[in-house]
């Protein structure tokens, strides 16, 4: 049996250290936002001819070096193109080199668009995450009410699990920031997306784990709390690992051969799942014994 719980204060220094790097980088304005956030340029083309994929049309728009581009196929022969905000020259540009390589092009529509996410919905969208937090907390104090007499009351284990959610997130949005100040990365609606995919996998994973640690105390075992959270730990460590390992060989997949417009919805996805699988092992339980210390002082 592995004495994770022995070795936390490793597993904490590493944490403290990403964390840390991530803040860094969030200061220094590192992550990027892209037009969904900022909002920018709608182009709207038809095709005469065979109407070309999304991939090949932003392949040839990219070497305009427009930034981010997302290119939506619209009816059976039209595409719609949002970019940041480009001038009339620009747009002249853009369909030269389109009728250059697929024929003949007609414009049909251009204009300037708001933020698809504005600051009404962004805090909107903060307000909720709390409220989620909230009942997550909530909802594990109450499914864990039985052993509020225990070692740790019930609702430290909520608390524990949004401390564990709080450190995937903020890691995965350092790492965003860092690939932003070093590679121009910009993050747009799918970036949100995979946050919230992230909070619902990580939450999961930790639970189990939890559920392990109750049936430990629930037994009335006579074991000392941190052997029942090294066992619980243990028990639960082939089933996370064996989901998590096999959720990212699709993710691997998809990243590889999923296409541009993808890449880096499917990369903050495989970090997720990774610090996911970390923190749910690593982190959340021995939080648990880090509490328990603190409150019998």
């Amino acid at each position: 049996m592995y004495n994770i719980i022995g070795t936390r204060k490793t597993w904490f220094s590493l944490s403290a250290i990403l964390i840390v790097a991530s803040v860094i980088f969030l200061a220094m304005g590192g992550l990027k936002l892209g037009i969904d956030f900022t909002g920018g340029s709608l182009l709207q083309v038809q095709f005469e001819d065979v109407r070309p994929t999304a991939q090949e049309v932003q392949s040839n728009i990219e070497k305009l070096e427009l930034g981010e581009i997302v290119v939506q196929p619209v009816k059976d022969t039209e595409i719609m193109i949002r970019m940041k905000a480009i001038g009339n020259d620009m747009r002249e540009s853009i369909l030269a080199s389109l009728t250059e390589e697929f024929g003949v092009v007609h414009e049909m529509a251009f204009e300037s668009i708001g933020p698809t996410i504005g600051k009404e919905l962004r805090q909107k969208a903060i307000i909720a995450i709390l409220i989620v937090m909230l009942a997550i907390i909530a909802y594990v104090s109450w499914a864990f009410r039985k052993i509020s007499s225990g070692p740790v009351p019930a609702y430290v284990f909520g608390l524990c699990a949004i401390i564990a959610l709080a450190h995937d997130i903020l890691i995965v949005t350092g790492i965003f920031a860092a690939l932003g100040y070093f590679l121009e990365v910009e993050i747009g609606a799918l970036f949100v997306t995979a946050l919230l995919t992230i909070l619902g996998f990580s939450v999961h994973d930790t639970i189990v784990v939890y559920d392990r640690i109750r049936e430990g105390i629930l037994r009335g075992s006579t074991t000392d709390f941190r052997t029942i959270l090294n066992t619980a730990i243990n028990a639960t460590l082939v089933r996370s690992l064996n989901t998590s390992i096999t959720t990212l060989f699709v993710l691997v997949a998809l990243y590889l051969f999923g296409g541009e417009s993808i890449k880096y919805f499917v990369l903050a996805l495989i970090l997720g799942i990774i610090l996911g699988t970390y923190s749910s092992i690593f982190i959340a339980s021995p939080l648990l014994l880090l509490w328990k210390r603190f409150f019998s002082k």
